[in-house]
């Protein structure tokens, strides 16, 4: 009798059910920080998500109707000794991200305004109003479909650390796409004649964008979610993303008395330093698993085998619209070999392979009416 009392309390979900060793000590912590003392971003964030594995002791209170439970290692075919091991460098949870998201809203409206205020849209050379409304108006798209892969993404991440990174990474794509609707729809009002549904139409229809439409849909369609966090931050990123937005936005928009989409798209520069981050470091920490790492690393070499071609070529279709603006200030070959050299390094550092990347030939593309 005294041993089915004991069982039933030992696999009771009511807090305070089993005692854990120290647990009564000021100084108890139930979990092993990453640095000598626990940071503020652990404290709330590590083990927030229940594990059958970690102190769930009554296994999973739910499951979905097939018996799968409600979080699964088997969402990714990539393994790991301990899921509970990864920690985000950018340490950002719920307050910090809100505080942050709030703070970049705040200084794009003012961007926005100050810019209209100053009557800076209708001294937009045109040919550049015309790259806004087309190509800038396209890559919204681009940005609403890798936000929504990864919000589907984050759903499966078995640890709450993995979780958070996916998901704030999907909240600054939403929050980018909507920035560049937004602003497109202000300076519209503006210019005579700009048409902010052009965009949708590239999107779908110009040749320029559809091997990065075609990229970004393979992330939307993959099942595997670690599979999708790589197409996003390890492929389309360096080779699409920061190609137009750093390689050609920002180096270009001044030469057009364009300021303010600089400014506009700068932060989405600073979104993937913190995202690349957090991206390098957990498949960092999947090739160095003791059991595992060999196997993570042959898998993501095949995910990039699989994707880099996409990216690739979505990247060499972009070179026409360096050919676009009256005043031509940046050339497509020195922010391709930029986007390659990111590349590079960023396979490097996850430990995926350290041989050089082959630059493929650029060829020549006559300017685009």
């Amino acid at each position: 009798m005294s041993g089915r009392v004991m069982e039933q309390e030992q696999r009771s979900a009511a807090a305070g059910a089993k005692t854990f060793p120290g647990s009564d000590s000021r100084a108890y912590n139930y979990f092993e920080p990453k640095g000598r003392r626990a940071t503020h971003y652990e404290d709330v964030t590590v083990d927030v998500q229940p594990d059958p594995e970690r102190y769930l002791l009554q296994n999973w209170i739910i499951s979905f109707g097939d018996g799968t439970p409600t979080y699964s290692k088997e969402c990714t075919a990539l393994k790991s000794s301990d899921w509970h091991l990864y920690r985000a460098p950018d340490q950002e949870w719920e307050r910090t991200h809100y505080q942050r998201q709030s703070t970049i809203c705040g200084m794009i409206k003012n961007v926005i305004d100050n810019a209209r205020r100053a009557g800076a849209p209708r001294r937009f050379d045109k040919a550049w109003v015309k790259i806004l409304q087309d190509h800038l108006g396209a890559f919204k798209h681009a940005e609403y479909g890798l936000g929504t892969a990864l919000m589907r993404a984050q759903r499966y991440g078995y640890t709450q650390m993995i979780n958070n990174a996916i998901l704030t990474n999907s909240s600054y794509k939403l929050r980018l796409a909507q920035d560049l609707t937004l602003y497109l729809g202000e300076i519209a009002l503006d210019i005579e004649g700009f048409d902010v549904d052009a965009g949708k139409r590239n999107w779908l229809e110009n040749s320029i964008w559809q091997k990065a439409r075609e990229l970004v849909e393979s992330a939307r369609g993959a099942e595997d979610f670690l599979e999708q966090y790589f197409i996003v931050n390890v492929l389309f990123e360096p080779l699409v993303g920061e190609l137009f937005r750093s390689g050609f936005v920002m180096q270009v928009a001044a030469t057009q008395s364009d300021y303010s989409s600089p400014a506009v798209i700068s932060a989405a520069e600073a979104d993937y330093e913190r995202n690349l981050a957090n991206t390098v470091e957990l498949f960092a920490t999947l090739v160095r698993d003791p059991a595992h790492g060999e196997d993570n690393r042959r898998l993501l070499q095949d995910w990039f085998d699989k994707y880099s071609p996409i990216a690739t070529q979505a990247a060499l279709d972009l070179q026409p619209i360096w050919s676009q603006p009256r005043v031509k200030s940046a050339q497509f070959a020195e922010s391709y070999a930029s986007a390659i050299n990111r590349l590079q390094a960023i396979v490097s550092e996850i430990g995926v392979f350290s041989t050089q990347i082959p630059m493929p030939e650029l060829q020549v593309a006559e300017p685009v009416e």
